[in-house]
């Protein structure tokens, strides 16, 4: 299975993140989208319980720029698409060779990913076989890239979140790329955020003293 490595960062000012982001060169690599998210497991947690992750996505096209949390996401023209994701720690597979030493610094998971054509068939599907949608999350989400010139970012994607609970930026690629990304980011290994959206959510919640819910914008309440 392919392995993908990343981690996430706090962005406590997105004005001047991305500005720091357009002084390194780095230029969006996709169009600005909507992502609704959700999360799949059996009644008793099953896969959660093994870090394991089923999650189906829909992505649509959102404006450019910073969004609203009270509109809504754009644009009904537009086709969404559809993708169903499984992601598990390596160690936890029960197929393929053994898991290397597990890398401590960032969250290295295995993953699959394919386009679907029906995702409302396969939520059936999945219904059926005694797994329910459990959660569901949304973000706005623009994939950037160094400029090539970089040698050392090739392969590295950086992914700009505005989520309910804040802004994120996902790193994602080799270890070495990601901390030498943080760097000239202005982080430092210590800022380095390896929980998923759930339990950021759950944090917040927490924080707020909120019972926890789905981890929507307003509009979508």
């Amino acid at each position: 299975m392919p392995r993908e490595t990343e981690i996430k960062l706090r962005i406590p000012n997105p004005k001047s993140f991305l500005r720091l982001l357009k002084k390194l060169g780095a230029k969006p690599v996709s169009p600005r989208v909507h992502e609704h998210n959700l999360i799949f497991d059996t009644p008793d947690g099953g896969l959660a319980k093994h870090g394991q992750l089923l999650r189906i996505r829909t992505e649509s096209p959102a404006p450019a720029g910073k969004q609203s949390a009270s509109k809504k996401p754009a644009s009904k023209t537009h086709v969404p698409r559809f993708l169903l994701t499984f992601k598990s720690p390596p160690e936890e597979l029960a197929i393929g060779p053994a898991a290397p030493p597990p890398d401590r610094r960032h969250k290295v998971r295995e993953e699959l990913e394919t386009v679907l054509t029906d995702a409302n068939a396969l939520q059936r599907i999945f219904e059926g076989l005694g797994l329910r949608g459990w959660f569901r999350y949304e973000k706005y989400r623009t994939a950037y890239r160094l400029p090539a010139h970089l040698k050392w970012a090739k392969d590295l994607l950086i992914d700009y979140d505005e989520t309910p609970i804040g802004t994120f930026v996902e790193l994602e690629g080799p270890g070495h790329a990601i901390d030498q990304a943080a760097r000239e980011l202005g982080f430092s290994p210590r800022d380095y955020v390896l929980k998923n959206y759930l339990l950021l959510y759950l944090d917040d919640c927490k924080r707020q003293s909120l019972q926890p819910s789905h981890m929507l914008f307003p509009h979508s309440k």
